[in-house]
C-alpha cells in the first residue's frame, strides 16, 4: 500500500527555523520530524509518494530513493495551491487503490493507522479545547462523519480532523473548490465524498501538530512521556 505525504509547505509560522531548511527536517527529540512520521507507519505501507516544494531538494537528499525499506517517489508542487491540489498531483501514482495520506508536520502514536486501515475510508480525529483553527468534524454515534468544516468561527463540535486519512481513487472523482486565498482545499473534496460514501472518524490517542516553534519542545515532552509508559 502507498502513503502520500504532503510536505511542500514553507512553514511560515515556524520562522526563523524554516528560513534555511524545510519544516519536515526540523529536529524533534534528536531526529527530523519526517523520520518520526515514517517510523509510525503501519507494516502495510511499502511505498511513499512525497509531495515536496519549499527546499524540497533537502528532503530528497535526506530520504533518497529508499528510506527504512520504503521506496519513494517525489512529486513537486511548485506553486502554493493548497492541499487539494497537492493530493491531485499524486493521482498518477495512486490510481484507484486504497492509500494512506498524511501531512509532514504531524506526529502520531502507534496504532491509529492500523485502526484506520480497518475501514475503507477513514480520518484520524481528536478532541481539542479550541477547534477554530482546524477542520471541525461532525459525527454520528457510529463515528460516521456527517460534515467537515474548515476553520469555522463558530465550531459545531470540539472534534477535529488530525489530517491523516485513508482514501482511495474515489476522492479524485471530486474537484476541490478554490478558496479566497487562491488555494484548493482537500476539505472541499472530502465534503463531496461523504455525500456519496461512508467516511469514519478514528480517534488518535497521540497526535502532535507542529505549527509553531514552541511546539517542538512540547512534542519532545510528549514523546518522552510516551516512551516511559
Amino acid at each position: 500500500m502507498k502513503c502520500a505525504i504532503l510536505a511542500a509547505g514553507e512553514g511560515v509560522r515556524m520562522r526563523p527555523l524554516t528560513l534555511k531548511r524545510p519544516k519536515p527536517l526540523l529536529t524533534v527529540d534528536g531526529k527530523p520530524l519526517i523520520e518520526h512520521i515514517i517510523g509510525a507507519l503501519p507494516k502495510e505501507i511499502n511505498e511513499l509518494i512525497m509531495v515536496i516544494g519549499y527546499k524540497g531538494e533537502q528532503i530528497q537528499n535526506f530520504l533518497g530513493d529508499e528510506f527504512r525499506g520504503l521506496k519513494i517517489k517525489y512529486v513537486w508542487q511548485k506553486e502554493k495551491l493548497g492541499t487539494g491540489h497537492a493530493l491531485g498531483l499524486c493521482r498518477p501514482f495512486l490510481g484507484r487503490e486504497k492509500f494512506l495520506m498524511l501531512f509532514a508536520d504531524d506526529i502520531y502514536g502507534k496504532g491509529v493507522f492500523e485502526e484506520m486501515l480497518k475501514r475503507d475510508l477513514a480520518v484520524a480525529v481528536t478532541e481539542v479545547e479550541d477547534p477554530r483553527r482546524f477542520g471541525v468534524i461532525l459525527m454520528n454515534k457510529n463515528k460516521k462523519i456527517l460534515e467537515i468544516e474548515e476553520k469555522p468561527e463558530n465550531p459545531k463540535s470540539n472534534i477535529i480532523s488530525c489530517g491523516a486519512m485513508v482514501l482511495d481513487g474515489r476522492i479524485f472523482d471530486y474537484k476541490p473548490s478554490r478558496h479566497s486565498n487562491g488555494e484548493y482545499y482537500l476539505t472541499t473534496m472530502t465534503n463531496q465524498l461523504i455525500q456519496d460514501y461512508d467516511l469514519y472518524g478514528v480517534e488518535a490517542p497521540t497526535w502532535i501538530s507542529i505549527g509553531y516553534p514552541e511546539d517542538l519542545k512540547k512534542a519532545e515532552g510528549i514523546l518522552k512521556l510516551n516512551a516511559e509508559h
